[in-house]
């Protein structure tokens, strides 16, 4: 990359790590409630944070953002484990995922696990997680034989919207990783939780969306890109479906909630990524940021996981300066995810210079042990 490309990509990989704390984050709240009483008390949609009930005040992120985080640490340190010789290995993002197990078990740090991220007290919390994860990484950690402990598919057909909303950071990666394979690799590690065909590939046109727009893409062609790589995997129909509608509506319905309801709840993977796509499209402009989000999480359904995936992709395509600044500097756990998107930022552009095959040796391994 050229330095100014650089720092593009950079402001995108802020902007989308961030914009989906944000969206999560107001959406959390609401996550539960019907759209008709939402909109009683909100006519304009949600706009500002709200306490989210006992111990979740305004700002604070679920789940959602919990697991986006932990996969962008996850290939992290898979580009650490290559200086052993050995590739880059999506199953890396398995044991992350393993980690952030701990936070839902745990009330703090136990020390057994290494590495930064699993250190920050503020991720021990319990956000409403997903039931499917849960399960299938408690599986995986027994480390039966039918389940691999790092690197195997979940044991189930769940198509739930919990792999979708946490793979944004596989699109974040630079484009010496080709496009097929940000695809699979995010469908791979939603697999780990998610055994259903949709929740894999709604998870690898995600990041395919996300890839695209960080490459320069308008978000039109960002989708017509995705769309074309999710129709060459068997199984695409219910997601390709999903998104078809999303964009018909975008262009021919009002942007308002009583259309979004007609995409679904958001509970399943290709629902969630329906609406965010709609409320997107809806709202493409940087100033129109908060219109969008808004819109992502103002109805009856999973209102955290939309607004975050919508975030995830209008961060990516217009960096961290359109993010709406009312919420950007009272979201929960903001200085660690700035933190953790300038390591990514600095692991895929200047990773040479903090470790190798046989140097430097500097504590960036210990930051991101490469396991």
């Amino acid at each position: 990359m050229s330095r100014q490309d650089a720092e593009t990509w950079r402001a995108r990989v802020r902007g989308c790590l961030l914009g989906g704390a944000i969206g999560d984050a107001l959406g959390g709240p609401v996550e539960f409630e019907d759209g008709r009483s939402i909109v009683a008390k909100h006519p304009d949609g949600v706009r500002t944070f709200l306490p989210g009930g006992e111990g979740w005040p305004a700002g604070t992120i679920t789940d959602d953002t919990q697991m986006t985080l932990f996969t962008a640490e996850g290939l992290i340190r898979a580009g650490v484990r290559t200086d052993r010789g050995i590739g880059f290995t999506v199953g890396v993002v398995h044991h992350a995922y393993d980690r952030w197990l701990d936070t839902q078990n745990l009330p703090g740090p136990s020390g057994e696990q290494d590495g930064w991220l699993a250190g920050e007290q503020w991720l021990y919390a319990r956000r409403a997680p997903g039931n499917t994860c849960l399960t299938a990484l408690t599986e995986a950690r027994k480390g039966e034989a039918r389940i691999p402990q790092f690197g195997g598919e979940a044991v189930n057909d769940s198509k739930g919207c919990g792999g979708v909303m946490r793979v944004a950071p596989f699109g974040l990666l630079p484009e010496y990783f080709p496009s097929d394979w940000i695809f699979d690799s995010a469908a791979t590690a939603a697999g780990y939780t998610h055994g259903h065909p949709t929740g894999k590939l709604a998870s690898g046109t995600l990041a395919a969306i996300i890839r695209e727009l960080c490459t320069g893409a308008g978000l039109d062609d960002a989708l017509s890109s995705a769309t074309e790589l999710l129709k060459h995997h068997e199984g695409h129909e219910e997601t390709s479906t999903a998104l078809a509608f999303a964009r018909h509506l975008a262009a021919t319905a009002p942007a308002g909630p009583v259309t979004v309801e007609r995409l679904g709840g958001g509970w399943v993977a290709e629902e969630a990524l329906a609406i965010a796509v709609f409320a997107a499209l809806a709202y493409p402009e940087p100033d129109q940021f908060l219109d969008a989000l808004a819109l992502a999480v103002t109805h009856s359904g999973d209102s955290d996981s939309t607004g975050a995936i919508c975030g995830n992709i209008l961060g990516a395509l217009h960096g961290e300066t359109a993010l709406p600044a009312e919420l950007v500097f009272t979201v929960e756990g903001r200085p660690a995810i700035l933190q953790l998107a300038d390591d990514f930022a600095l692991e895929f552009t200047q990773g040479k210079r903090l470790h190798g095959d046989y140097g430097p040796h500097t504590s960036w391994t210990t930051r991101y042990p490469g396991w």
